[in-house]
């Protein structure tokens, strides 16, 4: 070993000194939950309340008697003549036949509207065609006229028809809409990709298996929605079935205003019927809120 080697300074590497650890952000995992303050259980309280109040109010009227509800104040809890005045307003208004007349045609009108709806939105949404815009602001357009102004010549329709009094009346004219056309057109135009057709059309699929495998299940949250909309709106109808029925086949709208048309309207009874009306529609709402309430939240995603 040289001199020179022995001599020079051994230079040893300084250590690094570490490099400062920069914190990340927290973010919430998708398995936890936000969950709500006291205000907001507070402001939705005071909704839920408000919103059940008719409700509420229309059963204690029905459990009355009309004296009772002349008096001041007003009751303000259940009486013990529920039943006996959903009885006398089912017998005097006809419930029955018009609770399966309006079933009838409240479901014939969803089915319809659903199917022709879809089928409609889809050709607007994803279909190419000659004057499609125009045919879409028809179809819109149609939405700004007031029905009351299509009464009269509809009516004259269905009496040349020989249609005057029968349940088809009511149905033909509600067939499809241009509020459930626009909805699943709009609805569509996201929720459904076009390369899913394309891949469907590459397969050898018919366009009416791409509108069964494809269409249908990619809105089907939409229709759950449209139907429930649509069979309330049938089911409340009262214009156009006051005008194209009459008590020997009515609808339950057209069979409750037979309550109110004596020379003293027994107020309670009137409530009570107004409580069987509406019972089938809370019952729907309770046995298929669920599965709709799931289906807007799976297209929310999705789309």
């Amino acid at each position: 070993m040289s001199t020179s080697e022995l001599t020079a300074p051994q230079t040893s590497k300084a250590p690094k000194a570490p490099k400062p650890r920069r914190e990340r952000p927290r973010v919430m995992g998708a398995g936890k939950q936000l969950h709500a303050g006291p205000l907001t259980y507070v402001v939705l309280s005071v909704f839920a309340l408000v919103s059940l109040a008719p409700l509420v109010w229309t059963a204690i009227a029905a459990s009355r008697t009309d004296r009772r509800l002349a008096e001041t104040p007003p009751p303000l809890w259940f009486g013990g003549n529920l039943f006996k005045n959903m009885d006398r307003a089912w017998e005097e208004a006809g419930l029955g036949k018009a609770m399966f007349n309006t079933t009838f045609v409240a479901g014939t009108i969803t089915i319809s509207t659903v199917l022709f709806a879809t089928l409609a939105g889809f050709a607007f949404a994803k279909l190419r065609f000659r004057f499609s815009g125009l045919l879409l602001m028809l179809t819109i357009g149609t939405m700004m006229i007031p029905p009351q102004l299509a009464v009269v010549p509809l009516y004259l329709w269905m009496a040349d028809l020989g249609w005057s009094n029968q349940l088809q009346t009511v149905i033909l004219p509600t067939l499809c809409t241009a509020f459930g056309t626009f909805f699943m057109r709009q609805y569509l135009l996201q929720a459904l990709p076009t390369e899913l057709i394309e891949a469907a059309r590459v397969d050898g699929a018919s366009s009416l298996r791409v509108v069964w495998h494809v269409v249908f299940p990619a809105a089907r949250p939409a229709m759950a929605v449209l139907g429930l909309l649509t069979f309330v709106f049938a089911w409340n109808d009262f214009l156009w079935p006051i005008i194209a029925l009459n008590q020997e086949n009515p609808t339950v709208q057209v069979a409750l205003n037979s309550l109110g048309t004596g020379y003293v309207p027994d107020q309670a009874v009137i409530m009570a019927g107004a409580l069987l009306g509406t019972l089938p529609l809370l019952i729907a709402f309770l046995l298929f809120g669920k599965q709709i309430v799931g289906g807007i939240m799976q297209g929310a995603v999705k789309g």
